[in-house]
């Protein structure tokens, strides 16, 4: 693995998001609930920015129980920690679903992260999705 510093571990409190830009790449790290996540900040869909989602723990009707977030555009919605598709492109309703048909299912792409000597770090040659 080959990490990178990416920013102060008490510039991400619990509930904090922050977008560094690392090797040319917006990542959008979160810390919810204790864990840190680093997800690409922008959403498959069409590229629009993830630092406004809205993080729940389920989508849905989906009865999964790790955190998502959902697109503040579209309602594109991603597993923060396999990047897996849980909604794509719902939002609106009327038309939602024709936007979405213009690009395939894409999963969101994520990095392992971790905290050491106060930093957060992340690994993007590893991608994880």
């Amino acid at each position: 693995m080959t990490w990178t510093k990416a920013l102060p571990q008490e510039k991400l409190p619990e509930g904090g998001r922050e977008v560094v830009e690392i090797g040319g790449r917006a990542i959008l790290f979160i810390h919810h609930e204790g864990k840190i996540y680093a997800v690409e900040n922008a959403c498959p869909h069409m590229r629009l920015p993830l630092k406004g989602g809205k993080i729940e723990a389920n989508v849905q009707a989906h009865a999964e129980t790790q955190p998502h977030i959902t697109c503040p555009w579209h309602h594109s919605a991603f597993d923060l920690e396999t990047g897996d598709v849980k909604a794509w492109s719902v939002w609106p309703p009327a038309i939602g679903p024709l936007l979405g048909a213009i690009t395939r299912k894409k999963a969101l792409p994520v990095f392992p992260s971790k905290i050491e000597a106060g930093y957060v770090w992340v690994d993007l040659e590893q991608q994880d999705a």
